[in-house]
């Protein structure tokens, strides 16, 4: 890696403009010695073309559109393949970058060269609250990610050596349904070729949004976690892992109404790990003692998920 190697920045984006704005121009004003690329990648909606005025010199902003699979995975691994820069980083397009994200991150992998990737912490904004979440933790192994999701490692975290991307780990899935856990699925992956990096401070603000939460979308996240359990057999000897992946089916099943998978995958899951909080949840839900939009209200203010 060359001592100020050209960053490309990834942003996936769909009908949030000025959120958008915001992200762009984060990116752009990171401190780097090294040339900047910032490729806005428009899924399923008219690109503004106009996003190329934020560039300025050392920071180019592109604009294309998603060639492959529709969604989240496909327009990630179209700007990917788009991008010019020796390393690549992630960026949602409703989330912001803080000051000395980029400077940190390529410190970090020019000072480890059998590393491939590095991730932060990140500040979490939820209905007028921030909460930091940083994780305890300078190398990520895919033990750690099997035991638990280690939610700080967010997408807009990823700073990755765009040959491994390409041609090591690979790109982003795309046949995950729904796009759903995409991105524990890549970090699964990346894991298995080597260890993350992870840097102990919050560098990118990423917000949580109410409208997220919809009744038709539980359907989704339960297909794809049971496709995340076929893709990764090590879950079997992570109970307490597997557990918490079951128990993420139990709770969306219960949230869509379907009460006796709900039951059936909360079995599972107290089996498993008797100890594992999101069977209860379930059942909980199940039998309408609490609404799912009340437990994931709760969770985020605390900066947490289900």
């Amino acid at each position: 890696m060359t001592g100020a190697p050209p960053v490309s920045v990834v942003v996936p984006t769909r009908d949030r403009p000025e959120l958008l704005r915001r992200a762009v121009g984060a990116a752009v004003a990171q401190a780097h010695p090294g040339p900047v690329e910032v490729v806005v990648v428009y899924d399923r909606s008219e690109p503004d073309r106009s996003l190329v005025e934020l560039s300025r010199p050392g920071r180019r902003v592109r604009v294309i559109r998603n060639e492959r699979t529709p969604g989240l995975a496909g327009a990630r691994n179209s700007g990917a393949l788009a991008a010019e820069g020796e390393l690549i980083a992630f960026c949602d397009d409703d989330d912001e970058w803080l000051p000395g994200k980029l400077d940190a991150q390529v410190a970090a992998l020019a000072a480890a060269p059998e590393a491939e990737f590095v991730s932060c912490g990140i500040r979490v904004s939820y209905d007028g609250r921030m909460v930091d979440r940083v994780l305890a933790k300078d190398r990520v192994t895919l033990a750690d990610l099997l035991r638990d999701r280690l939610t700080e490692l967010h997408p807009s975290t990823f700073l990755m050596r765009a040959s491994a991307l390409r041609d090591g780990f690979g790109l982003v899935d795309e046949e995950i349904p729904g796009s759903y856990a995409e991105d524990y699925e890549f970090l699964l992956r990346a894991a298995r070729s080597a260890p993350l990096i992870n840097l102990r401070t919050p560098y990118a603000l990423v917000r949580w949004h109410r409208r997220s939460y919809f009744a038709g979308r539980w359907d989704t996240i339960s297909t794809a976690l049971q496709w995340l359990l076929d893709r990764y057999p090590e879950f079997r000897g992570q109970p307490a892992g597997e557990a918490r992946v079951t128990g993420q089916i139990a709770f969306a099943r219960a949230a869509s109404g379907d009460r006796r998978e709900a039951v059936r995958w909360a079995s599972r899951t107290i089996r498993r790990n008797p100890r594992e909080p999101r069977a209860y949840l379930a059942l909980a839900v199940a039998g309408r003692v609490v609404r799912a939009d009340a437990v994931l209200r709760t969770l985020h203010r605390r900066g947490r998920g289900i």
